[in-house]
């Protein structure tokens, strides 16, 4: 049984995920959140998610919760840093492809320690305890090296503050154009590739770069 939610188009998934994070940022859940559990059953047979969220690991941003989203409605890949790596893209083409969801959000959040731990790195010339860690750090280190060479480099907290744009905006960029299958998806069947970012002090996402 397909997902009520399912098929539609990507503004709509937006508005959606925009009433949903209202919702939460003032402490109500929807009664369809809360009952979600009850489609386990029927959820056996399918998924039809209606909106992609690529965020980041931490343990305080769940996608679900932050958007107000119960079982079977959103497509979640977590990753330390809400990076893009080849294995991200493909699981945003597969779900693009497999579901027809035409909503893609990547969502960073404000203090990010991927992102602090970057910072830390490029300004005290250090290297991360393994080639694992170092990995996630050479992901998001081009984006924070430029801001590193701006009047920015001598105020911590307004570097972290952009960092972590910047970071979500390098993510975003590549999902637009390192990929076939997205941009053809973007160019032709009206797939939504955004940016977000998350607040933990007031848990409101706010949405940016939306075309």
């Amino acid at each position: 049984m397909p997902n009520k939610q399912s098929n539609l188009s990507g503004a709509e998934a937006l508005a959606r995920l925009q009433e949903g994070n209202q919702r939460f940022a003032n402490n109500v859940r929807s009664l369809d959140t809360l009952l979600s559990h009850t489609q386990r059953a029927s959820l056996t047979e399918g998924q039809n998610p209606f909106a992609i969220i690529l965020g980041c690991s931490d343990s305080r941003v769940p996608a679900e919760l932050v958007f107000d989203q119960g079982f079977g409605s959103l497509f979640v890949i977590r990753v330390a840093g809400n990076i893009v790596a080849p294995s991200q893209i493909g699981s945003v083409e597969f779900a693009a492809t497999q579901y027809n969801t035409r909503l893609v959000v990547v969502l960073g959040h404000t203090q990010c320690g991927a992102v602090a731990a970057t910072i830390d790195e490029l300004r005290h010339n250090l290297q991360s305890p393994s080639r694992n860690q170092r990995s996630i750090v050479e992901r998001i280190a081009p984006a924070v090296a430029t801001l590193m060479e701006t009047p920015l480099r001598d105020d911590p907290e307004a570097l972290m503050k952009h960092a972590v744009r910047a970071n979500i905006r390098a993510a975003t960029s590549h999902l637009r154009h390192g990929s076939e299958i997205l941009e053809n998806l973007i160019a032709n069947e009206g797939l939504l590739v955004v940016s977000a970012e998350y607040s933990l002090e007031s848990g409101k996402v706010e949405f940016f770069d939306v075309p």
